[in-house]
Formats: structure tokens, sequence, C-alpha cells
């Protein structure tokens, strides 16, 4: 994976959102933490309206590992490219989003070494606004790549057994695995304060994270030690519950409960290291 080319936005933007803050900070006495996790979270969005070229990763990997496994393994994994994609879907929207996370903590990296993350750091604001309005925005790109899934899905044959409101319960699942660990990469991000090394970091341990997983194929064929790591493995888990939220299947209490729990754990882990090395900077 490459690392993003992370232009910052127009210095009349930066001077626009500084006076925002600094007028909502006299009002109040200190910009409110929603108002200006808000701010920032425009503040990101503005830099992909400058680069629209920051969603094509969340566009090209979720169609490049669609439409590459389901018509190379499909008809020999399960007999029909239609059968293979049932499973194979829900498992892509689950690593796609994963893999997607990546990207923001490499601007958040990106941000620290311009200069940027010090322009705003005696603002008078809650100092977590500038994290979670990464992630706010994070989360408009992770909706983003989990609707170039469905409707790639959907235009492929694929129909979700689970209807609307399973694909809504399977998206809703996914993207808050994927914040939590946006949470992961920022705080890798405020301790390594390079992009490159971000990227690569997460490469380390998401790529092993996506392909030994039950995403692409069953373990049941897996040699053992493979096997109990893939049965371990946190996507694993959120694939199979989005699997059965979208296709229906029943018996997804046990996967989703298991997902929800690895979401919370990343959650509370890496929230407060995030906020500890934002707080370190000061």
């Amino acid at each position: 994976m490459s690392t993003p080319t992370v232009p910052e936005p127009p210095a009349a933007a930066e001077s626009d959102l500084i006076d925002v803050l600094l007028a909502t900070g006299r009002a109040r006495g200190g910009a409110g933490a929603l108002a200006a996790s808000a701010t920032f979270g425009g503040r990101a969005m503005l830099k992909i309206k400058h680069d629209p070229k920051q969603l094509v990763d969340s566009a090209a990997i979720p169609i490049l590992f669609t439409v590459l496994f389901t018509y190379l393994f499909g008809g020999a994994l399960s007999g029909s490219t239609g059968d293979y994609l049932k499973d194979l879907l829900p498992g892509v929207l689950s690593m796609s989003i994963a893999i997607v996370t990546m990207y923001g903590g490499a601007r958040l990296a990106q941000d620290v070494r311009s200069g940027a993350f010090d322009r705003f750091r005696g603002l008078p604001i809650w100092r977590g606004a500038f994290v979670l309005g990464g992630l706010l925005s994070d989360a408009a790109r992770y909706l983003f790549a989990s609707a170039v899934v469905v409707i790639l899905g959907l235009v492929m044959g694929y129909r979700p057994g689970g209807g609307v409101l399973g694909v809504l319960g399977a998206v809703a699942l996914v993207v808050a695995f994927g914040l939590s660990l946006s949470l992961l990469w920022a705080a890798v991000a405020l301790a390594v304060q390079d992009p490159a090394v971000v990227i690569s970091i997460a490469n380390v341990v998401l790529m092993p994270l996506s392909f030994a997983s039950n995403i692409f194929v069953g373990p049941s064929t897996m040699p053992g030690w493979l096997r109990a790591f893939v049965d371990a493995n946190p996507l694993s888990h959120v694939a199979t519950a989005a699997r059965g939220l979208m296709n229906d299947t029943g018996n997804t209490g046990a996967a989703v409960a298991w997902s929800l729990a690895a979401t919370a754990v990343v959650t509370l882990v890496c929230a407060p290291i995030a906020l500890r090395l934002y707080g370190r900077r000061d």
C-alpha cells in the first residue's frame, strides 16, 4: 500500500477554521467538544474536496478484492460465483474497511509533521477534538467504501437475504469496528509521526488479519495451528457477524457479541493512549 499524499487545505481555509474555533471559544468560554470536533471533521472533509484521490483507495480496494476473488475462486470453492459471493461479499466489506483505516492514521501523522497539529494546540478547545474530528471524516469514508461494496455486489447478482435492515446492521457493525481501528492508528501516528511508518506498521498488522481469516475460505481444511489463529482473529468474527446479518442465516448472536466486544476492547485500550500521546505534545 502506498502512502497517500495529504496536501494542506488553502491557508484561507485554515484561517477560517481558527476564526470559527476562537469565536466559539469566546462565546462559550471554550469551544464545546462536539462543535470543535465537527469543525475539525469539516477540515478533514475539506482535504478530500481539494484532493479527491483520497477516495480512490476507499473504492479501489473493495472493487479489486470482490471482483478478483469472485471470478478467480468462486467456481472452484463454491461451485458457482453466485454462491461464493454470498460468503465473500460480507467478508470483503469487513476487510476493506479494516484496510482503509490505516489512511486516517497516515493523514494524522502528516498533520503532525506539517505543523498543522501544533497550530491548533493553543486554541480554547477540548484536547480530543482534533482526533475525534478525524474520526468523523473517517466514518464518512467508511460509509462510502461500504456503499461501493454493496452496490458492486448487487450489480454482480448478490441479493441479501437479510434485506435492507440486515445490510444496514452489517455496515454499522463493520464501521464501528473500523473506527476502533482508527483509534489504534491515531495512537501509532502520534507516536511515530511519520505517514510512511504508520502505513508500514498497519500493513504488518492488517495483512495477516485479513488473509489468515475466514473471509475467503472456511477454516475447516486449515492446519490446526492456523485454524486456531483464524478462530481467534477478531476480523473473522466481524466477517461472520456481517454474513449472518446480510444473509439472514440465523445464530449470529455470538458473532455479533464477539465483534462488539473486540470493538469495545480496542476502543477502551487505544482511546486513552491516543489522548495521552496528544497531551504529551503540550
